[in-house]
């Protein structure tokens, strides 16, 4: 007899039980159940890899804009260091990418940065910059400059290119001098094993988002 008791007694409980968890997530009552399992968690491997190309490249953007000299650099140990091939970053040396800025800019501008630069809009006798523009595109900050400078960034072009200017052939870092009051944008952030080796690589990526900066 009381065997019957505690079985009645517990299937009453149970019934109870159960229908006050009908009334309390009944839809529209505003509760919610959340799983604390594991396997219930998303993926951040599944979502890198659904996510579009572009997208895992770019960390983070910024409209962020900073005046500076700008000057260039060949990656030649005369002007560099004795292992001119290898950036500060440990990146490879690459002209059509690669560009330094000085010490004091390394908050500013660390390793990754995506910048573009925005020159004067006529030449001096110091600063060819419109000359060797078509060389310089967007850059990625890879590498530093001498600790004397300041306040610049120092694109690096290739040692064997060359352009005209005033009827001489020259190199396009000596072509292009040093030119004072550039601005150069953040346009993004890369991480270094994701840096492309070409301009065509990086316009793939940061072109449409600069424009839209633009707006």
């Amino acid at each position: 007899m009381a065997l019957r008791s505690r079985e009645a007694t517990c299937q009453m409980q149970a019934f109870i039980l159960t229908a006050l968890m009908g009334v309390l997530f009944l839809p529209g009552s505003g509760a919610t159940v959340q799983s604390t399992s594991a396997l219930d968690e998303p993926s951040p491997t599944k979502a890198a890899i659904a996510a579009p190309a572009g997208k895992l490249a770019i960390e983070k953007e910024s409209s962020t804009t900073y005046t500076v000299k700008l000057t260039a650099y060949n990656a030649v140990p005369e002007q560099t260091d004795s292992d001119p091939s290898t950036t500060a970053s440990g990146l490879a040396s690459n002209s059509e990418v690669i560009a330094a800025r000085s010490h004091d800019l390394a908050d500013a501008l660390p390793f990754g940065t995506v910048i573009a630069i925005y020159g004067p809009g006529t030449d001096t006798p110091s600063c060819n910059y419109n000359k060797v523009s078509h060389l310089i595109g967007y850059r990625v900050i890879a590498d530093t400059t001498a600790s004397r400078f300041t306040k610049r960034v120092d694109v690096q072009f290739d040692a064997a290119d060359t352009v005209m200017v005033n009827g001489r052939t020259i190199n396009p870092g000596l072509a292009l001098g040093v030119c004072s009051g550039v601005t150069v944008k953040v346009v993004g952030h890369l991480p270094l094993s994701r840096v492309p080796t070409t301009q065509a690589g990086l316009a793939k990526l940061f072109a449409p988002k600069e424009l839209a900066l633009n707006k």
